[in-house]
C-alpha cells in the first residue's frame, strides 16, 4: 500500500497532466476549425480543375504527354532483370500525441510495400514521424521533407516544391519511374480519418464519375494542346499534393483533439480513483492511531 504522501504526489502529477491535455485539446479544436475551412474551400477547386483537364484531355485523344499517358515502354523492356520502378510519397505528421493517426499511415505504407514486393519501391517521406520510422528499417528512401505540417499550416510553396521534384523524378531519363503514388489521411470528421492511396503519375485520362457524366465542352486552343498540357499537368500534380497536405493537417488536428479529450477524461478517472484510495489510507491511518491510543489507555 503506497503511503499517503506518495498518493498526494501522484494526484498532483495527474492533475497537472490533465491540465496539459485539456489545453492541447482546446488548441487542436481551435486549429481544426480553420483547417477544416481550408479543406472545404480547396475541394471544389481540385474537383473543377480535374473536370476541366479531363474534358480537355478527351478532346485531344492524340495527345501523348508522358504525365498523362505514361512512359511508352517497348516490348520486353521490363524483362526479368528490370523491375517496375514505383515512388510512394507518404504524408505523416511532424509531431505525436495524435492517437493512431501516424500509426495508421505507417501501417498502410508497410502494406503497400508488401503488396508491391515484386517492384522496386522508393519512398518520399513527408513528415518527421515517417522519416524517423523508416530510417531504422531496410527501405529505399529517395528524399525527406520535414517541417511541412509541423506548425498546423500548409504552404503552397512547399506543395509546389514537392510536386516539381516528383515530376522531375518521373521524367528522369537516367532512372525513369513508372508510377508515383501519394499516401495521406483523408479528413472525414474529427472522429474519422482514413488513409488513402492515390496514383499521381501517370495521371491517365482523368476519367472520374464527376467528369464522365457531364457533356464535354468544346475548347478552342490558342496554343497547341501539347504546350497547354505541359504547363497545366504539373500544376494539377502540385494542386493534388497541396490538397493532400490540407487533408492531412485537418486529420492530424482532429485525431489530436480526440486523443487529448480521451486523455483528459482518463486523467479525471485516475484522479478520482487515487483520491478514493488516498481517503481510505487516511481513514485507516486515523483508525490505527485511535486504536493505539485506546490500547495504551487500557494498558495503563
Amino acid at each position: 500500500m503506497p503511503s499517503l504522501q506518495d498518493l498526494r504526489r501522484r494526484v498532483r502529477a495527474v492533475k497537472n497532466m490533465r491540465q496539459i491535455t485539456k489545453a492541447m485539446k482546446m488548441v487542436a479544436a481551435a486549429r481544426l476549425r480553420r483547417a477544416q475551412e481550408r479543406v472545404t474551400a480547396a475541394r471544389p477547386y481540385t474537383t473543377k480543375m480535374m473536370q476541366i483537364l479531363g474534358d480537355a484531355a478527351r478532346r485531344a485523344p492524340e495527345l501523348r504527354d508522358p504525365l498523362l499517358t505514361g512512359h511508352q515502354r517497348e516490348a520486353g523492356e521490363l524483362g526479368a532483370g528490370n523491375k517496375e520502378r514505383v515512388i510512394l510519397a507518404v504524408v505523416t505528421a511532424d509531431k505525436g500525441l495524435c492517437g493512431a493517426f501516424n500509426t495508421n499511415l505507417l501501417k498502410a505504407t508497410q502494406d503497400f510495400l508488401r503488396q508491391n514486393a515484386d517492384k522496386e519501391v522508393e519512398l518520399v517521406l513527408i513528415g518527421r514521424k515517417a522519416a524517423d520510422f523508416f530510417r531504422r528499417r531496410p527501405v529505399n528512401t529517395r528524399r525527406e521533407h520535414l517541417g511541412i505540417t509541423g506548425s498546423g499550416k500548409v504552404s503552397a510553396a512547399d506543395a509546389t516544391r514537392i510536386g516539381q521534384a516528383l515530376v522531375e523524378d518521373y521524367k528522369s531519363t537516367e532512372t525513369p519511374v513508372d508510377r508515383v503514388y501519394l499516401l495521406y489521411s483523408e479528413f472525414k470528421s474529427a472522429l474519422s480519418q482514413q488513409p488513402v492511396i492515390e496514383q499521381l503519375l501517370p495521371i491517365g485520362r482523368i476519367e472520374t464519375a464527376e467528369t464522365a457524366s457531364e457533356t464535354l465542352v468544346d475548347y478552342v486552343y490558342e496554343q497547341p494542346a501539347a504546350q497547354i498540357f505541359s504547363e497545366l499537368l504539373p500544376k494539377l500534380i502540385e494542386n493534388q499534393i497541396y490538397h493532400a497536405l490540407l487533408e492531412s493537417v485537418a486529420s492530424e488536428l482532429g485525431s489530436r483533439m480526440t486523443a487529448m479529450d480521451s486523455a483528459t477524461k482518463n486523467a479525471g478517472e485516475v484522479v478520482d480513483k487515487l483520491t478514493l484510495t488516498m481517503n481510505r489510507v487516511r481513514q485507516a491511518k486515523i483508525t490505527r492511531e485511535i486504536i493505539e491510543v485506546v490500547s495504551g489507555a487500557e494498558a495503563l
